[in-house]
């Protein structure tokens, strides 16, 4: 009986030993693989950056209507890229693989105006993406993928194309998974393109990035349009990023009265009696009463960072009308 009793305490003393090292093990492997984690995973605001699951195996069980807007986009401005193209208008290939874009015919409707022109261009490239392994978005296929790049590679003129090979046009667009158009506005002629018809816009892209995440960028600047024959094409394009943290601490220049203030009061000394601004929508106008006793408007574009852009100088003809002038304040420098 002393025997057995021995034999059961051992035998137990020998289980719970062996659990008490097993714990111990098990709290040292995690200590160290956590170790390794820390080092090699990435960092985001100093803490460890997890991935974020979807439920990706659900999408063929759903029936899913399109939305244009939803999950797309924070900004309460509606998109003006809202024609549907349908499919069969795209090319689709891989990367790498040659694509001919000289048999791609575009619907006259497309390109009947400027304006047209534009919202169909930028609505065939609202559903193109060339993500790319450093600058990734998204849990499967994004939109139509690299198949509307073709069709509207064809909206720049001849000479456009000649300047930009189709290849160099794709890579310009790497990075970027999604485009809305937010802002289009006619302008008069600028000394760049006095012939071509411009347009200033707002472009809102989600872009991918190296973390798993996606990010909105914001872009402005200049679009010129030609008419050939009986349709619009894009003869050139100048874009400019927007930064959110400039005009929050530095600088005169994003407000446009203080613009106008600098540049055509202090420096041009033009200014004798500034009249009540004008804001509308996005469109900024600050007019004054010159030193030579003519009237003067300054035109501004509201960007999404809340910053002015001035896209154009007017004169008050005898008329009455605006005409049309080009002004440059920073000759006034020179001078002084």
């Amino acid at each position: 009986m002393i025997v057995i009793r021995y034999y059961l305490f051992s035998r137990a003393r020998l289980i719970l030993l062996t659990a008490v090292i097993l714990i111990i093990a098990i709290v040292l492997a995690l200590l160290y693989f956590s170790s390794i984690n820390l080092h090699t995973a990435k960092l985001v605001m100093g803490a460890t950056l997890i991935s974020q699951s979807y439920e990706a195996e659900l999408e063929d069980k759903v029936t899913l209507k399109p939305d244009l807007e939803k999950y797309f986009r924070p900004s309460k401005l509606p998109i003006l890229n809202d024609r549907v193209i349908g499919h069969e208008m795209f090319v689709y290939f891989s990367p790498g693989d040659p694509v001919d874009t000289t048999k791609i015919k575009v619907p006259k409707e497309y390109q009947k105006t400027p304006e047209e022109a534009l919202i169909y261009y930028f609505s065939i490239l609202r559903e193109a993406e060339n993500l790319v392994p450093n600058k990734t978005g998204g849990c499967g296929t994004v939109g139509s993928a690299k198949g509307p790049f073709p069709l509207a590679y064809n909206f720049l003129t001849p000479e456009y194309q000649e300047k930009v090979s189709f290849d160099q046009y794709l890579r310009s667009f790497e990075g970027i998974g999604h485009t809305n158009l937010i802002k289009l506005r006619k302008l008069p002629p600028d000394k760049l393109h006095p012939k071509d018809t411009r347009y200033f816009v707002e472009l809102e892209t989600i872009e991918g990035s190296d973390k798993g995440l996606t990010y909105f960028a914001y872009y402005f600047g200049f679009v010129y349009l030609q008419q050939q024959e009986d349709r619009y094409l894009i003869s050139d394009m100048a874009l400019s990023g927007e930064d959110f943290l400039c005009a929050a601490y530095h600088g005169w220049s994003h407000n446009a009265e203080w613009s106008v203030d600098i540049r055509y009061g202090e420096w041009c000394k033009m200014i004798k009696e500034k009249y009540p601004l004008k804001h509308e929508d996005y469109v900024t106008q600050v007019s004054f009463k010159g030193t030579d006793g003519n009237d003067y408007m300054i035109e501004f574009m509201q960007l999404t960072n809340d910053t002015d852009f001035e896209v154009a100088q007017y004169k008050k003809a005898k008329g009455g009308m605006w005409q049309v002038i080009y002004l440059n304040p920073e000759d006034c420098l020179k001078k002084r």
